[in-house]
């Protein structure tokens, strides 16, 4: 296996070399790999390359090299999507449901229309094509067409001069319901006699389920009757708002022979493209979608875009005007995807030494009153309910179910926090139960490569979970540290400490769950004056996409950083690249950067054979090359694609190769409890990832450390109540979210690199991983400070103070 320990300080390399030779030279064919083949780890040929090459490839993959993009949103030049402008632009206003569930008996717009500022209205009667966004099924309206089923849901658009005619012409609307009997319970929504909410031709089973899906692995009941301790208990989970900086907002610009334009703040513009099309009855090759720079997005805007885009175009449409968009933060955190609530059921059993024999897991999550990503975060929840853990009996069953609720979607971690709190607690519970270290068990079930998952999957070299749990407990000095914390609780009367530890897998890509979209292009373009245009698909919205990116180009091409330029993104550029979701971004667009420039390297090496330049001086005199390629009419672009490891996964059992590939980490989280008052605090923390090859450890580092305050946010923090389909919170006043003040002062970030060979110069998916081990480390840590057992997000001082009453 290819291990590496990184450090998260800027600018240092890899402590051990660890990385695979790069096996394609610049004008020859692939050592190992044929020319189509995505997945080829290029560079120079691994024949001859002297040290000071490697030191100055090293210097590009694995640097912490400054953001493109830091300057302008430093100054505040970038462009957000409110700071565009059109000539003769429009500002919409969505009407929408104050109810929960009713059947709309009247609509009055009179007095809207008379308002001297409104242009145009727009009804579910006026839609040109089908009334429906588009996400994975069909069963959302863009506009209600006599039915709400959520309080904030879409009933009419109109479009005015300017915002403020817009807000106030909205409030002269009259709506007449019929009230319908509501349920907001997923469970009370499951049983007979229940208020029918969804849409009968999605659910599959019967009403109110939207999904049901299982694993069936081994034999439950043998693996229990072997067990010496089971552990039984259930968990609940809440809402989390993404929070992020920016609100959801779009612009629709309409142009020419019945075209449509879209800029917007988004993390899947072809999903958008997708959904106007059908909502205006156009071909794709008729709408156009432009990712606006994009501040923050936390898989919230992966859903509705489609959403605010769909609206923004009907009135554009109609008003055969551009229109913008933007919703309020009220707005937004009252009618925008959530994290979906939950319920986890969860029963383990283990061996007297602490090998785990069987795992039982019922889990039904909250999905609202669409569909929207339920059934992919469903998916994701059960495939990964067992964790990074060796289990040879498992039954897993998980549902999605429709309430009259604000739809859920997607959010950091896409399902599996919700199950990671509860695997984690279960496996202390069975430590604590048994008198083993917590750390040791974790170590005793541990996958490692050979194994297989809950699946049935038998994992490849790139399996570093075992090297994250063992180099996390020495950092932390895991013993010394578990004496040093009783010791302080055996002297202290007001306040106590707490360890705590979480180990996660996270699947990188989509799965067996959507294959179809694990995909992505890149176009590359010699300029004349030997400079490089990139376009890709998949987006930046505040990760460091664009630099990285930028970096796998740099050491793909041998050429500075500072002659390579990422376009904007825009749909009309590159084909169908999937979603910027589930930690692929990297992967998939870094592979097909790569295999652009392997196509347009063969051509330079040409060229420069043809000048009698040697392959040692490419680099030095690609300008003149390039003036070459000018000169003599020859085509200076490529385009590159790659393609997700194929996955052979069955529903019907559950069982099979869910991922091409899984990212790993172990968390440790040290917390001071104040007993008195129930306030919690982070005291030290220790987080350690394997992502394969790290392209870049600054920007690595920061997405772990804000996964870490998002982790605590979820544990310690956040929380919006729901009272008959209403949610509490209206603003940020209102919902909590860390501070600087919040977030531990020590953060030990590292890496343990087990190269996934398949992947750009071994790099596998990060962005998720942080917050899915920060939150359970934080909790387990609460839970070992006041000595009870912790069932339910989030530990508020007024839940602490409970627990620890309990206690």
């Amino acid at each position: 296996m290819l291990y590496s320990l990184s450090s998260n300080r800027a600018g240092n390399v890899s402590l051990g070399v660890g990385i695979p030779p790069y096996i394609a030279s610049w004008g020859g064919e692939s050592l190992a790999y044929s020319e189509g083949d995505p997945y080829t780890q290029h560079g120079r040929s691994s024949v001859g390359v002297n040290r000071q090459q490697n030191r100055e490839r090293e210097a590009i993959i694995g640097a912490s090299i400054v953001r493109p993009d830091a300057a302008d949103k430093v100054r505040g030049e970038a462009k957000f999507v409110d700071d565009l402008s059109f000539a003769g632009m429009l500002y919409a206003k969505v009407i929408r449901s104050t109810v929960p569930h009713a059947r709309i008996t009247n609509l009055d717009f009179s007095r809207v229309c008379k308002h001297a500022g409104v242009v145009c209205i727009v009804t579910a009667d006026d839609v040109p094509g089908e009334n429906i966004v588009h996400v994975i099924y069909d069963d959302q309206p863009a506009l209600a067409d006599g039915i709400v089923r959520y309080i904030g849901e879409p009933i009419a658009l109109l479009a005015a001069e300017d915002r403020r005619s817009a807000e106030r012409a909205a409030r002269l609307a009259i709506i007449d319901y019929k009230e319908i009997e509501a349920v907001f319970d997923p469970v009370a929504a499951l049983k007979p006699g229940a208020p029918v909410v969804a849409v009968p031709k999605v659910v599959e089973q019967r009403p109110n389920l939207f999904n049901a899906m299982h694993i069936r692995k081994g034999d439950i009941e043998q693996g229990f009757a072997e067990a010496d301790i089971i552990v039984e208990e259930t968990y609940h989970t809440g809402y989390q708002e993404h929070a992020y900086l920016e609100t959801q907002g779009a612009i629709a610009v309409p142009e020419e022979n019945g075209a449509m334009v879209i800029y917007g703040t988004m993390q899947c513009p072809f999903y958008v493209q997708a959904a106007v099309a059908k909502v205006l009855d156009l071909p794709l090759s008729k709408v156009r979608v432009v990712q606006t720079t994009t501040g923050g997005a936390f898989g919230g805007k992966e859903d509705i875009p489609s959403v605010t885009s769909s609206l923004a175009a009907l009135l554009a449409w109609k008003s055969r005007r551009p229109v913008k968009l933007i919703l309020s933060r009220e707005e937004d955190i009252l009618t925008s995807s959530k994290r979906h609530p939950s319920i986890v059921h969860y029963k383990s059993g283990a061996r007297s030494d602490g090998t785990l024999t069987a795992v039982e897991v019922d889990l039904v999550y909250n999905a609202g009153a669409y569909q929207t990503l339920s059934s992919a975060v469903l998916w994701r929840g059960v495939i990964h309910a067992t964790g990074p853990y060796r289990i040879p009996h498992v039954k897993i069953d998980g549902r999605s179910v429709a309430t009259n609720t604000v739809p859920c979607g997607a959010f950091r971690g896409f399902g599996s926090p919700q199950v990671i709190f509860a695997h984690e607690s279960q496996l202390d519970r069975l430590a604590d139960g048994l008198g083993i270290d917590r750390l040791e068990i974790r170590r005793i079930n541990a996958l490692k490569t050979g194994d297989r998952t809950a699946t049935n999957q038998r994992l490849g070299k790139s399996t570093g979970v075992m090297e994250t749990i063992k180099e996390a407990g020495k950092r932390i000095r895991w013993k010394d540290r578990l004496k040093s914390v009783n010791t302080f609780n055996e002297k202290s009367v007001y306040h106590r400490r707490g360890l705590g530890i979480s180990t996660v897998m996270y699947g990188v890509g989509l799965g067996g769950k959507a294959p179809f979209l694990d995909k992505a292009g890149a176009y590359m373009k010699l300029e004349a004056d030997g400079s490089l245009t990139i376009a890709v698909g998949n987006v930046e919205m505040g990760q460091g996409f664009t630099t990285v990116v930028t970096q796998i180009a740099s050491e793909a091409m041998q050429i500075p950083m500072n002659r390579i330029h990422i376009a904007p993104i825009d749909s009309s550029r590159v084909p169908d690249s999937g979603p910027t979701v589930a930690s692929r971004g990297t992967t998939m667009s870094g592979l097909a950067v790569i295999n652009a420039a392997k196509k347009l390297r063969k051509r330079i090496a040409k060229v420069a054979g043809s000048l009698d330049i040697t392959e040692e001086e490419i680099s030095a005199r690609l300008n003149e090359i390039a003036q070459a390629f000018w000169m003599r009419n020859l085509d200076p672009a490529v385009e590159g694609w790659a393609a997700g490891a194929p996955v052979s996964w069955n529903p019907e059992t559950g069982l099979g190769d869910a991922y091409f590939v899984y990212s790993y980490a172990t968390h440790i989280a040290e917390v001071d409890v104040d007993v008195t008052t129930g306030e919690v605090s982070v005291e030290d923390f220790v987080a350690i990832h394997d992502s394969g090859k790290i392209i870049n450890r600054q920007l690595a580092t920061g997405q772990i450390e804000g996964g870490i305050a998002q982790g605590l946010g979820f544990a310690l923090m956040e929380e919006i109540k729901e009272r008959n389909g209403e949610l509490s919170v209206k603003g940020l006043t209102t919902y909590r979210i860390p501070t600087v003040r919040d977030v531990p002062s020590h953060a030990h970030v590292d890496f343990v690199e087990a190269l996934y060979l398949k992947g750009p110069y071994g790099a596998k998916g990060l962005g998720e991983v942080p917050l899915m081990a920060a939150h359970a480390a934080i909790s387990r840590a609460v839970a070992h400070a006041i000595n009870t057992t912790i069932t339910s997000y989030p530990l508020s001082p007024e839940q602490v103070k409970r627990n620890v009453a309990l206690s």
